[in-house]
């Protein structure tokens, strides 16, 4: 596993931040917000040191995105102790989520055209804004020849990802998927598009107190940058190389709520029948979850019909299960939230720590679960599950089991 997000670069500052209860979120420094509704956001500033894994002249052709996709997938590979090129390259292949890819390149490109004219195109423009060009660039990284996918599927893409990985190794197509996802919205037309939709938290003079999922006072999300990758090897291949294996995919839902644009249909249904298939591929039972990391975006809808849903699901088990959203921590990296929440799941799993919902000081009464609020709670997880909604009613869920 490896990541990039606002608590940090790297696995485990990641972890020491979430399991602290840490916010990343502050005032927008990548530009000039000052005429803007919401002037906050989940930057990536601590410890980014792309070098380690990307060239100085090959780090100035990329896209943020396509730079924290990069450096996200070295430190997987180095994680992982996985040799490369590897001895089958038409056997390893890599699948990456991004909602938008390389906006900021695309702004750009913009005002130079319009500034200067056609003559004057920046030659990389198409190369540092296409979405696929992250998986293919990582491809290229490390020598993987085999199915190779840009996923986009909004704020589901980086769990569309994996469940599309998972799948493809599942049925012997692949022996090793590296998998995630990866964003750089903070721009300022994302952040005027949201705006205008009123998807955003307008919380700018106490920026780490504007993420609050499940709370009463919750006025819309955070965006935020990073990237999540992950190594998902057949079990067998993975053994044979003595690789330590930290969890399983055991299962895999995806469905769309056929209803709004952005609006989540207000039954649930398409959020529980995600997890609902989920369960079904993991052949457990839904008293078997133990841990729920949730879309938890922190905007009216989506929280209380997430919660409609887990209790749908899950009965009256819904009021035994641990969950959290540790997008009250990192903000919402869209395209890639649902990679980074997927370690964050997974890592629970081996630390036997769940991550809180910080300032969740208010409950809202229709959001009545044990979100761990504002604190790390002790417990043995064996299974956990990891949720992705986004625009368009596509969701998408994961479950996770532990390997004894």
């Amino acid at each position: 596993m490896g990541m990039v997000t606002c608590l940090g670069s790297g696995l485990d500052a990641n972890w020491e931040a979430v399991t602290r209860g840490r916010s990343g979120i502050a005032k927008i420094t990548l530009f000039d917000a000052s005429l803007f509704a919401c002037q906050i956001a989940g930057e990536v500033k601590d410890n980014f040191d792309p070098q380690k894994y990307i060239p100085v002249k090959e780090f100035r052709r990329l896209d943020r995105f396509q730079q924290f996709g990069l450096v996200a997938a070295g430190e997987c590979i180095h994680h992982a102790a996985l040799e490369y090129p590897p001895a089958n390259p038409y056997r390893c292949g890599v699948i990456v989520g991004s909602g938008i890819g390389g906006l900021a390149t695309i702004e750009r490109g913009v005002e130079v055209l319009r500034q200067r004219g056609p003559r004057h195109a920046p030659p990389l423009m198409i190369t540092m804004a296409v979405i696929n060009l992250c998986s293919g660039l990582i491809a290229i990284r490390y020598g993987f020849k085999g199915h190779n996918t840009g996923v986009v599927n909004a704020c589901s893409s980086g769990t569309s990802a994996l469940g599309e990985a998972f799948r493809l190794v599942r049925e012997g197509r692949l022996d090793v998927a590296l998998a995630g996802g990866a964003e750089a919205v903070v721009t300022p037309l994302s952040v005027a598009g949201f705006g205008a939709i009123r998807a955003l938290s307008t919380r700018n003079d106490d920026p780490t107190k504007a993420s609050r999922p499940f709370d009463a006072e919750r006025d819309g999300f955070v965006l935020a940058e990073g990237a999540g990758m992950l190594l998902l090897e057949s079990f067998d291949h993975a053994r044979s190389r003595g690789a330590r294996i930290y969890a399983e995919i055991v299962g895999y839902g995806a469905t769309d709520d056929a209803f709004h644009m952005v609006m989540p249909d207000s039954t649930g249904d398409g959020a529980y029948w995600a997890m609902k298939l989920a369960v079904e591929e993991a052949g457990i039972d839904p008293s078997d979850i133990d841990y729920i990391n949730a879309h938890g975006t922190s905007t009216s809808l989506n929280d209380k019909i997430e919660t409609l849903a887990i209790k749908r699901l899950l009965g009256n088990h819904a009021y035994k299960v641990a969950i959290s959203s540790t997008k009250s921590m990192t903000g919402h990296l869209i395209g890639a939230a649902g990679a980074v929440e997927a370690i964050y799941s997974i890592m629970t799993i081996n630390k036997g720590l769940i991550p809180p919902t910080i300032n969740l000081e208010n409950p809202d009464p229709e959001c009545d679960l044990d979100y761990t609020p504002n604190k790390a709670a002790r417990k043995n997880v064996e299974v956990a599950i990891s949720n992705s909604f986004a625009f368009g009613g596509q969701n998408a869920c994961l479950v996770f089991k532990g390997v004894a």
